[in-house]
């Protein structure tokens, strides 16, 4: 059971104050009886509206973002717009977060999300969830570079990388740039980009395509996003 005032907060209808101004102005009611205190318990066969429109209950959300370039992976930022600056006021449900960071200019698939276990589940090293990139290369990548992927590669700092899956979809040769798709199970500081560093070629553009059984909706464009279906929510344990 949860008091009705936090009921309403964790619903996105206010802050905890907010929420209290609106029960003490009878705006809000419980089972058809208006309701006037904050610290009424409700129960899970408990009906709750404001203004008439029921709120129903909804412990945990789940968005599925097309990231554009431009914006931060965080929650909140003084000077730069973040992913959660996306969202429709609506959708600003309290303790939503992406799971994982993608660089200012990486774009693709993020997961928005309050459920921290899921974000534990998702992002642990030693849960080893697949995430797979489409990126465009200043450089040639060829077989020698699919086996040093392979291979798990050094850092110039000195990190060992696990194995990873480097797929060569396009070589330009008078351009000096390839297109590949790339699959690792970790999630270290800028870490495709570094891997390619350390061949001597440069990133140049990154998008990601899928994150464990997620895969980024094609339908969705750059800033685009909508709640994960209920298909996409079992295959997540959910």
């Amino acid at each position: 059971m949860l008091r009705l005032d936090k009921y309403l907060a964790d619903m996105n209808q206010g802050t905890r104050s907010q929420v209290k101004e609106l029960i003490k102005a009878g705006q809000v009611t419980v089972n058809g009886q208006v309701c006037r205190t904050a610290k009424q318990k409700i129960k899970d066969q408990d009906t709750v509206a404001v203004n008439g429109q029921e709120i129903g209950y909804q412990k945990f959300h789940y968005f599925m973002l097309h990231k554009p370039k431009g914006v931060l992976s965080a929650t909140e930022d003084a000077r730069q717009k973040t992913v959660l600056d996306l969202l429709k006021p609506a959708d600003r449900y309290r303790g939503l977060a992406p799971v994982g960071r993608l660089d200012k200019d990486t774009t693709g698939l993020l997961l928005l999300t309050n459920d921290g276990q899921l974000n534990h589940e998702l992002l642990a090293p030693e849960c080893h969830v697949a995430k797979c990139y489409w990126a465009k290369i200043a450089g040639v990548a060829d077989e020698n570079t699919v086996a040093h992927f392979q291979a798990g590669i050094s850092l110039r700092d000195g990190s060992q990388l696990k194995p990873a899956k480097l797929e060569i979809l396009k070589q330009d040769f008078d351009q000096d740039q390839s297109e590949v798709l790339v699959t690792i199970t970790e999630g270290k500081y800028h870490q495709v980009k570094r891997m390619f560093a350390s061949q001597g070629m440069k990133v140049t553009e990154l998008k990601r395509l899928t994150m464990g059984t997620l895969t980024l909706d094609a339908s969705l464009q750059p800033g685009q996003y909508r709640e994960l279906t209920r298909q996409e929510l079992a295959a997540l344990g959910r």
